[in-house]
């Protein structure tokens, strides 16, 4: 029997939940509804509009094959009467109706449906702070904003920026103005780490110094205070609690929360975070209502907590599940392990599960391993480095998280991906390391950098390797006038020459295969720090001294490599 579905809100999960519906049921309605003028657009693009990299907004409109998203496209291709500049202000459970007001003129009007789809999205949280109603200040939310950054600042008015907020939005905005349009770039952050909440600290600290390198300046552990402008409204200057940055464009990007002020009117469950409530069919709890995108929250499938992951993917993928579910069928989202990845310059950072931090919150006893590694074979002229930590929990060996950076982003999110889909099975490091992978020299090396992390993990879960991370040595080098511990490196000479000539008093050099012949040279009564290029050759070395009677010694993980990426310099 045909339906009518009404869908109110109409970017990614609205329209590929009526396109999905209408495949299925070509003889029911489908009304799609929207307050803005553009509809089905792609909002993750906009960053990359701003920085130049696409040239023009309709590209952030268009499908694939070059045909704009707008209403004629929807009704045509699709079969769906679209309503733009139409707000939904009203829903009448009981009589399954929505009130509609056309945003132009406020005529209303009541719409009857025998299922009703929530897809209302997210609004950008603007601190209270004085002056965020200046001329000047902007949140990236739509094309609107995004057409109104882009123009001030190709009008060359623009010298000086400050984002406030250093996460994906953020950082992608301050690579936008500072990559294409050279404009000197400021990002302050309440947190003492840029990426927070979704990786850990030492590879934060790689992606800060690639940033920095780059020519963004940042100020972590700063809040903003007020804002401060001209006679003519427009802003000059962001007070902190640290200083006063000149400023003439200020980008606010310190995260969304969901639209859900019709469901709470309307007797819908809204959990205390804010986010409506649904099952794992992404239905609401009326259930001729159903939910999904920026304004829900779903089960973490290693927590069962709810989480809001305010993201695309998720919305398109949940958009097709609504699309079927509206037809009768039973199509499960069961939750979300919280995927990601950025571009920030030339370096890519990825991640899914749970940092560290995040596991320990949620109760696990757990601990992270780094390895430092090239991605593909040594010898291929094409090889970068990447950098990885492996989250597990201690007793189980279980896999919780994985993150990473890499000069090679598509590398780095294929690996991301594999472990992703493999966590919600219970992946177990044992199962890491054995791991199938396609190879050849171009694309990786022979025993994948994933088996290389998941044998690292093995060896420290063992017990056979005693592994300090990067930051844990860099305190030790910054102590090493107590003289409490030695610090061997077990690289080839012509690798570890910088390092021992600044510093020939406490830096030894014996390569790893040079070891067992020289133990007299190395103290019985301090703690030795063995390091090398990635972390292999001082395990192998922690190994050696191990069998000889040494007590006190430990591997640093992922070695020089770890060390330098986070912007440590022993020389």
């Amino acid at each position: 029997m045909p339906q009518h579905i009404v869908i109110i809100g109409a970017v990614a999960l609205g329209s590929k939940a009526a396109a999905r519906f209408k495949r299925l049921e070509p003889e029911s309605r489908v009304t799609l509804v929207d307050r803005d003028k553009r509809i089905a657009y792609s909002g993750c693009g906009i960053p990359f509009y701003v920085s130049g990299e696409v040239n023009d907004v309709p590209e952030l409109e268009s499908t694939s094959f070059h045909v704009l998203r707008d209403t004629e496209y929807f009704r045509k291709s699709k079969g769906v009467d679209v309503r733009t500049e139409t707000e939904a202000v009203a829903i009448d459970r009981e009589a399954k109706t929505v009130t509609l007001a056309h945003v132009p003129t406020g005529r209303r009007e009541v719409l009857a449906y025998d299922q009703l789809v929530l897809a209302t999205g997210s609004k950008p949280v603007v601190p209270p702070f004085p002056g965020r109603d200046l001329a000047g200040v902007h949140t990236v939310h739509n094309l609107d904003s995004a057409e109104s950054i882009r123009s001030l600042v190709s009008s060359g008015s623009v010298k000086r920026a400050v984002v406030v907020g250093a996460g994906f939005i953020g950082l992608e905005m301050a690579v936008a103005l500072v990559d294409l349009w050279g404009v000197e770039t400021t990002v302050i952050e309440l947190r003492e780490q840029i990426l927070p909440g979704v990786i850990g600290g030492n590879l934060s600290l790689t992606a800060l110094r690639h940033m920095r390198d780059k020519g963004v300046r940042f100020q972590l552990g700063d809040q903003v205070l007020s804002l401060e402008g001209d006679d003519q409204g427009r802003v000059t200057r962001v007070r902190t609690k640290d200083d006063e940055i000149p400023a003439d464009l200020v980008i606010v990007a310190v995260g969304v929360r969901p639209n859900t002020e019709l469901a709470r009117a309307s007797g819908l469950a809204v959990s205390e975070r804010g986010g409506i409530t649904v099952d794992e069919y992404l239905r609401t709890s009326d259930p001729h209502i159903y939910a999904g995108g920026d304004c829900v929250e779903l089960r973490h499938l290693l927590t069962n907590a709810n989480v809001f992951l305010p993201m695309g993917s998720l919305a398109n993928r949940q958009g097709r599940v609504i699309g079927d579910n509206l037809a009768g069928g039973a199509t499960l989202f069961s939750g979300v392990v919280g995927s990601w990845c950025v571009k920030l310059f030339d370096l890519a950072a990825a991640g899914t599960g749970l940092t560290l931090q995040a596991a320990r919150s949620a109760g696990f006893d757990a601990l992270s391993v780094h390895v430092s590694q090239l991605d593909r074979a040594h010898f291929h002229p094409d090889k970068g480095v990447m950098n990885l930590d492996l989250v597990v929990e201690r007793q189980t060996g279980r896999v919780l998280g994985m993150q990473g950076t890499a000069d090679k982003g598509d590398a780095l999110v294929g690996k991301v991906n594999v472990v992703a889909g493999l966590l919600p099975s219970g992946l177990r490091v044992e199962a890491l390391s054995n791991l199938e992978a396609a190879y050849s020299p171009p694309f990786s090396a022979a025993l994948d950098i994933l088996n290389v992390l998941g044998n690292a993990a093995e060896n420290i879960l063992a017990g056979r390797n005693m592994a300090i991370q990067a930051d844990e040595f860099a305190a030790l080098w910054k102590q090493r006038e107590r003289n409490t511990h030695f610090f061997l490196d077990c690289r080839e000479p012509s690798d570890a020459k910088e390092e021992a000539l600044a510093h020939p008093e406490h830096w030894v050099n014996i390569p790893q295969g040079d070891l067992a012949e020289n133990l007299d040279k190395l103290p019985r009564d301090k703690g030795i720090v063995v390091i090398c290029g990635t972390g292999a050759r001082s395990y192998e070395a922690l190994i050696t001294l191990g069998h000889e009677g040494f007590q006190n010694v430990v591997s640093v993980e992922g070695g020089t490599s770890a060390v330098n990426a986070m912007g440590f310099s022993v020389s």
